[in-house]
């Protein structure tokens, strides 16, 4: 079964800036590594890395997955390939970066919440480092001081180029099998 890996980032990015080059090219490196992809399907980011995923020679029909912020199907991306009306606006980031992996290019608040929600999830993080936003302010950092994985090197990996994504993903997505099973109060 093919791993999904979520892409997060801005809403609205220039066709012509590093961001919307960066998030086509992930796309399609993550297709063409044998990847799903994931996104709040909307535009910006979410749109580039569809429409990077689906210009891999090695696209099939379901690989990329809009998880929208509400119950109309015809706000995604026509690049989406699976879309999922939640109804339920910006709270649907947990769901978003229920993934396998995530990896943030840039991003403002929304991109904020979504990696903190990745960090909470023991999902493994990647973040573009090269671009304004979030992702290059978090890279190579832990969110908070918690254990999350006592056997690895646990942190937001910092990368430039999809290539170094793929370098990690590949030497890690196994490893972050951990899943979050609720906030406890009392043990």
């Amino acid at each position: 079964m093919k791993k999904i890996i979520a892409v997060i980032g801005d809403g609205k990015i220039e066709k012509d800036s590093l961001k919307y080059k960066l998030a086509f090219e992930t796309g399609k490196a993550l297709i063409d590594a044998g990847y799903r992809v994931q996104s709040g399907g909307l535009g910006g980011i979410m749109e580039a890395v569809f429409q990077g995923a689906k210009s891999s020679e090695k696209y099939q029909d379901g690989d990329t997955i809009a998880i929208i912020p509400s119950f109309d199907r015809t706000e995604a991306n026509h690049y989406a390939d699976i879309i999922i009306p939640t109804g339920i606006d910006v709270m649907r980031n947990g769901m978003v970066v229920s993934a396998d992996g995530v990896i943030a290019i840039g991003g403002g608040s929304g991109t904020l919440s979504e990696m903190a929600l990745a960090w909470s999830l023991f999902r493994l993080v990647i973040a573009y480092c090269n671009v304004d936003g979030w992702s290059s302010e978090l890279a190579e950092r832990k969110l908070d001081s918690r254990e999350r994985y006592q056997s690895i090197d646990d942190k937001i990996y910092g990368v430039e180029t999809p290539q170094q994504v793929i370098e990690i993903l590949d030497k890690y997505v196994d490893l972050y099998t951990r899943y979050h099973h609720g906030i406890k109060y009392r043990r």
